[in-house]
């Protein structure tokens, strides 16, 4: 019987200056995509953070009114690593994110504000490939992402951004989801990697919560396992994948 051919992830496109990335939690980009991300800006293109909450829900010892800033210091140094200093906060409830028009238009608004011609954002999808159950938060930042990436360039949805000195941005060509269970492309990690785990390890006191395993250790493992996981189908290559939706 012959094997199933693996379908090869083509490259990411690259003829491009400026990205947004979106995501629910501080950690989010830090455990999908970073050493991407340490790759596009070491080649001079610009990236900003735009987080909807600031994860002061995700740590059981910590209340939120403790948790929230320090985990919205350890993103900031968190993208620092990976040369990104632009990061913001929409101050959506961590772990009660809805998915509707106000995410929508905090969403679009930051795409007005930042005018990309990339946005990045987390797997959208009810399960993690299949087998685990995603969050609600996830679910609703990425499919009003999806969604923002549209509305940004439509002057009558949102008339109020306008207002607020918003124009329309119509110039987001790619969406591109970490995570998905269903990728089509990915970027090599090889440069980025190391960057890529300093990244992580930013986010000490939610992995110190997480696990007994030493950081360093944890956050090396799991991320070098994914990307060399996804090399196999990127050409023998540690990768980060994404799924690509043009526009």
């Amino acid at each position: 019987m012959t094997e199933p051919k693996t379908t090869q992830l083509q490259p990411m496109p690259d003829d491009w200056q400026r990205a947004l990335a979106v995501v629910a939690h501080p950690d989010d980009l830090e455990y999908g995509c970073s050493a991407a991300i340490a790759a596009w800006t070491d080649a001079g293109r610009e990236v900003g953070y735009v987080l909807a909450t600031r994860g002061e829900a995700g740590i059981d010892t910590l209340e939120p009114a403790r948790c929230g800033p320090l985990r919205e210091q350890e993103q900031r140094a968190s993208a620092a690593v990976v040369g990104v200093s632009a990061v913001e906060f929409l101050d959506h409830r961590d772990g009660t994110v809805e998915y509707g028009t106000a995410l929508r238009r905090d969403i679009a608004a930051a795409i007005r504000r930042h005018r990309p011609e990339l946005v990045i954002t987390l797997n959208h999808r009810d399960t993690w490939g299949g087998v685990a159950w995603n969050t609600p938060d996830h679910v609703a930042v990425g499919r009003a992402t999806l969604d923002a990436a549209a509305d940004a360039g439509n002057r009558w949805i949102f008339p109020e951004l306008q207002e607020r000195g918003l124009q329309p941005w119509n110039g987001v060509r790619w969406v591109a989801v970490a995570g998905s269970g269903t990728p089509t492309h990915a970027v090599d990690a090889t440069a980025g990697m190391e960057r890529a785990v300093h990244s992580l390890l930013e986010h000490r006191t939610y992995i110190e919560a997480l696990t007994d395993e030493d950081p360093e250790t944890y956050a090396r493992t799991f991320l070098r396992g994914n990307a060399e996981a996804t090399g196999e189908r990127f050409g023998g290559r540690p990768a980060v994948a994404f799924e690509v939706f043009s526009r």
